[in-house]
This record gives structure tokens, sequence and C-alpha cells, in this order.
């Protein structure tokens, strides 16, 4: 149970500091703390995307004479599944910086394998996969702080 002192100074600190939101267990509860709204993301597999159709100039200034024409959009399977950051931190692919990584693009993952590192408030969390399929993307830079809800990977589900 966390007292009410304690959350205060929470609150306190992330106001007087540049980071965006927070979360902490203690106890048993979860306090989650923004400065922003979070925006609702879905973790459901995507629908395939369809290129869009040119809209035609809304004035004579905006023809597209001379455009170079638009390339044709990659391949997207239909059903990958984003794997999201469970917590604000800083990302790491491998256990150490001299390390290799954890799993690359095009690595086959099954449930409870170890995908990255996310550091926070000093604490190394592995994040274990919960899907199994191929590493399509990887979504974040090595060393790069995360939100959460952020997509770190995209999986091919087998």
């Amino acid at each position: 149970m966390m007292d009410l002192d304690f959350l205060e100074r929470l609150i306190k600190a992330l106001d007087e500091s540049s980071v965006d939101s927070l979360e902490i267990e203690r106890g048993g509860t979860r306090v989650s703390l923004a400065k922003t709204p979070r925006q609702t993301t879905m973790v459901a597999p995507q629908a395939p995307l369809q290129p869009m159709a040119a809209a035609p100039p809304t004035s004579p200034d905006a023809s597209a004479e001379g455009a170079a024409p638009a390339a044709a959009p990659p391949h997207v399977s239909s059903n990958l599944v984003d794997i999201e950051s469970p917590m604000v931190g800083t990302f790491y692919r491998g256990p150490a910086p001299d390390a290799p990584p954890y799993i690359d693009t095009g690595t086959d993952v099954a449930l409870g394998d170890t995908l990255c590192i996310i550091e926070a408030m000093k604490l190394m969390n592995e994040f274990e996969c919960e899907v199994r399929g191929t590493i399509v993307e990887i979504c974040v830079e090595n060393a790069q702080p995360v939100e959460y809800g952020q997509v770190l990977f995209r999986v091919d589900p087998a």
C-alpha cells in the first residue's frame, strides 16, 4: 500500500522532471502517472496496407506536373502483431554493450524467449516474448528511450 505522502512526492518529482510518464508498483499496488494523456493502441493483427489513390489537385497551383511517380508500397503481411513496451525506460537489444543482441530481424521466437531489456529506475527488466513467430521489424534503436505502449517489435506469428 502506498501512502499519500509518497504519491505526492512522486507527482512532484514527475512534474519537475523531463520524464513524461512513470509507472511504479509497490506493495502490490500499481500507479501510473503521465503529464500527457495516453493514446490507446490495439495489439491486434493489423489490416493490410492499401495504396491510396492520388487526390485531384484542389487548385491550379497544386498540380503534380514534374512530380516523380510514387513507388509501390512494400508487401506487408496482414497478420503482423505489434509487441509494445510494458513500461517507460531505456531499450537495450542485448544483455551488455559488447554482447550480441538477443534477437535480430528474421529470428524465430517462441513464448518466453527474451527479446530485449528495458532499464527503468536503474533496474534491468528482461522482456519476454508472448507470441510465437518471426521478428519482421525492430522498431527501436539500441539505448533509445521508450514510452509505455510504444511498438518495439513486429512479429509475423507462426
